[in-house]
């Protein structure tokens, strides 16, 4: 064999053993590729991608999921549909494979929010997948935009590390059950009014006007206003920081959602913003997760009446002020 032979054997059995070492890393090394400088392991219970880490054309740098992650999505997936009809048709059950935000829906049941599979995370779940605080939501109580109020539920599942990898979501439409509540109170409450448990005459029909009087017209509840026109209970008005959630359809609306949000927090418009203003609103969509975004810079951009330049320096300063923020802790 020639030495040119040699050569050539030697270099071919020296890519197949970095072709193997690549395979045998399998997605860890994936973490580090489009970032700069080295990664350190992300910590138990958190994400593993950096959405601080912008794409020029806007989006942010994600891992991928993990082999145990994608068979997690698989069976939850599967049961997604048994789990939404052993519940009332009024429920809704939704599946959200984290490593695919924003457009996380990977299976659904139901059409309470009127999503399907492909569509996007709510701002909410956006938000907890920027800032990893990723813990279970029970119970809490949202708005839909018609203004029906939902109660909903978030359960995160992790996988064998312990990192998220998806979320189970179950809405349900309390709407029928407040309107029971109001016809339940107005009844109580002509009760109370006559002394009797029992309904006055005249209310016996089937065309009978809830709280009319025998001769038909509306009657007076004990509050001085009308029974068939009854206002809502008090507990009906929304509780001071309940979780508020955008149930959007695709990520042009998510976006806009979420620039509305950030600006309006700052109470100045557009127009009138300083620098100030519009780092305030940068950072606040940061923390919301819009740069998971694709064209996130140039949105932001556009409605800030900046460059998609000037943007990158304020995610830049943002940068560095967390940077500090961290060595003051320390």
């Amino acid at each position: 064999m020639t030495v040119c032979e040699q050569t050539t054997a030697t270099t071919a059995v020296t890519v197949a053993r970095l072709r193997r070492l690549s395979r045998s890393a399998g997605r860890s090394a994936s973490l580090c590729s489009g970032m700069s400088g080295p990664a350190d392991p992300a910590p138990v219970g958190r994400r593993s991608w950096s959405p601080s880490q912008v794409t020029p054309d806007g989006a942010a740098i994600r891992a991928p999921q993990s082999v145990d992650g994608e068979r997690l999505v698989a069976v939850v997936s599967a049961i997604v549909e048994p789990i939404g009809r052993s519940l009332p048709a009024s429920s809704e059950v939704v599946l959200h494979d984290l490593s695919l935000l924003p457009n996380s829906i990977v299976a659904i049941h139901g059409d309470v929010t009127g999503r399907r599979v492909g569509d996007p995370a709510t701002d909410l779940l956006l938000q907890k997948a920027v800032s990893g605080d990723f813990e279970h939501l029970v119970g809490y109580e949202t708005t839909l935009p018609d203004g029906r109020r939902m109660k909903s539920s978030t359960m995160v599942i992790r996988d064998i590390a312990g990192n998220p990898v998806a979320a189970l979501c179950i809405n349900t439409d309390l709407s029928a059950w407040y309107s029971v509540r109001r016809i339940a109170d107005m009844m109580l409450g002509m009760a109370e009014a006559t002394g009797s448990p029992q309904l006055p005459s005249g209310l016996g029909g089937p065309d009978a006007t809830p709280g009319a009087t025998p001769d038909g017209t509306p009657g007076a509840t004990p509050d001085g206003g009308t029974a068939g026109r009854a206002a809502p209970p008090a507990e009906d008005a929304p509780e001071p920081g309940r979780p508020t959630e955008a149930f959007v359809h695709d990520v042009d609306e998510l976006a806009a959602h979420l620039i509305h949000q950030a600006v309006q927090k700052t109470g100045v418009p557009v127009e009138l913003m300083h620098k100030r203003h519009k780092l305030e609103v940068v950072r606040d969509l940061k923390a919301r997760g819009m740069f998971l975004l694709r064209d996130a810079v140039d949105m932001i951009a556009s409605t800030l009446g900046v460059t998609r330049f000037t943007i990158y320096n304020y995610l830049n300063e943002i940068g560095d002020d967390e940077v500090g923020d961290e060595q003051d802790d320390t």
